[in-house]
């Protein structure tokens, strides 16, 4: 009877025909310090001021789905109250998909990524004192490619939330309806005898509206905020 042939012996014996152990290991151990350089670059490029740099990408290897414009991003960062950032401003270490993901565009463009921007809150990014990071790429033309997506989705109330600091006409109007809630479920009876007439309570409104106004203003110039439309790619904290 003829034995089975196993496949991982006879790829082996090819193999130590081709080269001798110790050749191997060197070999292995020269690609893994290349690796180990690239990524070492690539992270060095992230964190440093890298001026810009409009990338020579090969358009038959890109996916439109990852290509969005500086308006698309602005839009974003307003609705959601984020920052788009050169990526130096990142707090921690970037995911080693990230990492890989770099590698693998500058591999297929042949070319060296630098200036690099993200989209995140601004809690994940180290600002100057005056819940998502999306990596991208300058592309030229106001346009940026997207590289890696990572951590936690946005909650879903979060646009909703921070509609109100999206600009001034929008926190006005929060004002408004809040001061309206806080009129209507005040006991009008507490401060009046008899009857509440509508004079009241528009004296109620009133003086609920200043209060709510003079909270916000205080807390806003107390914390230095400032509104959506203003921040998106400021790299100061109390912007």
């Amino acid at each position: 009877m003829l034995s089975k042939t196993n496949i991982e012996i006879e790829l082996a014996k090819l193999r130590d025909k081709r080269v001798s152990h110790n050749d191997i290991l060197s070999e292995v151990r020269q690609v893994l310090s290349d690796n180990e350089q690239e990524r070492s670059s690539i992270e060095a490029r992230l964190s440093s001021n890298a001026p810009f740099k409009e990338h020579s990408f090969n358009s038959e290897l890109l996916f439109t789905s990852r290509v969005y414009h500086k308006d698309d991003i602005k839009k974003l960062c307003v609705d959601y109250r984020l920052r788009f950032l050169d990526a130096r401003f990142f707090k921690g270490d970037f995911p080693a998909e990230a990492i890989s993901k770099i590698r693998q565009l500058e591999k297929e463009h042949q070319t060296t990524l630098t200036g690099l921007k993200i989209i995140a809150p601004a809690k994940l990014l180290k600002l100057e004192n005056a819940d998502d990071p999306l990596l991208m790429a300058p592309m030229g033309n106001n346009y940026y490619y997207l590289i890696h997506k990572w951590g936690k989705d946005l909650h879903p109330l979060r646009k909703l939330l921070m509609w109100p600091y999206k600009n001034f006409e929008n926190l006005l109007f929060t004002i408004f309806i809040v001061s309206l809630f806080l009129t209507f479920i005040t006991p009008m009876q507490a401060f009046t005898k008899g009857l509440v007439s509508n004079s009241e309570y528009l004296l109620m409104f009133l003086f609920m509206f200043k209060a709510v106004g003079g909270i916000v203003l205080f807390y806003g110039f107390a914390k230095g905020k400032n509104f959506n439309t203003a921040i998106w790619n400021s790299k100061y904290y109390n912007a």
